[in-house]
C-alpha cells in the first residue's frame, strides 16, 4: 500500500517505511521528529523542473509530464519501491502544502502503475512505460519568463 503524507504531519505506526522524496530538507523539521526510514533525494524532481513549477496549479498538468519521464530514468528504483509496497505499507513525504499536486502524488500514482502491472507477487514489478516516454527526450527546462 502506498500513501503520500506531509512530512509535517506527525508519524503514525500505520505508515510503515516512511520515505522522504523531496531533494531539499523541509524547513523547521529535525532528523528525529521526520522518523525517517530513508531520503530518496534521487526521486524528487530536478532542480530546474522543482523552479519551473513552482506550485503553480496551471502548470501542474505538464509538471507531471516531465516529472514521469525524469523518473522513467530509473526504473530499477521505480521497481524496488513498488516491490516494497507489495508487502508492507510504504509513505512517501513531501513538504509542499499542495498534497494531490505536489511529486508525492505523482509518484505514488507512477509506482501504483508499476505494482498493477507487475501481475503476481514475488515477480519484479516494472515501471508502465509506453513507447512515446520510453522514445522522447525530455525537454531542458526553461527558467520562468521576467515580464
Amino acid at each position: 500500500m502506498i500513501r503520500i503524507k506531509r512530512i509535517y504531519d506527525p508519524p503514525a505506526a500505520s505508515d510503515g517505511a516512511r520515505i522522504l522524496i523531496d531533494r531539499l530538507w523541509p524547513r523547521g523539521i529535525s532528523r528525529e521528529r521526520a522518523a525517517l526510514t530513508e531520503w530518496r533525494r534521487e526521486l524528487a524532481p530536478s532542480d530546474g523542473l522543482r523552479e519551473w513549477y513552482g506550485h503553480l496549479p496551471e502548470r501542474f498538468a505538464r509538471f507531471r509530464e516531465r516529472y514521469r519521464m525524469e523518473l522513467l530514468r530509473d526504473p530499477d528504483a521505480l521497481a524496488e519501491l513498488a516491490l516494497r509496497s507489495e508487502s508492507a505499507p510504504l509513505t512517501l513525504l513531501y513538504a509542499a502544502r499542495d498534497g494531490p499536486r505536489s511529486n508525492a502524488a505523482v509518484l505514488a500514482e507512477l509506482l501504483a502503475e508499476a505494482a498493477n502491472g507487475a501481475g503476481t507477487r514475488g515477480r519484479r514489478a516494472r515501471p508502465v512505460r509506453s513507447r512515446a516516454t520510453a522514445v522522447a527526450q525530455p525537454r531542458p527546462h526553461a527558467p520562468p519568463r521576467k515580464r
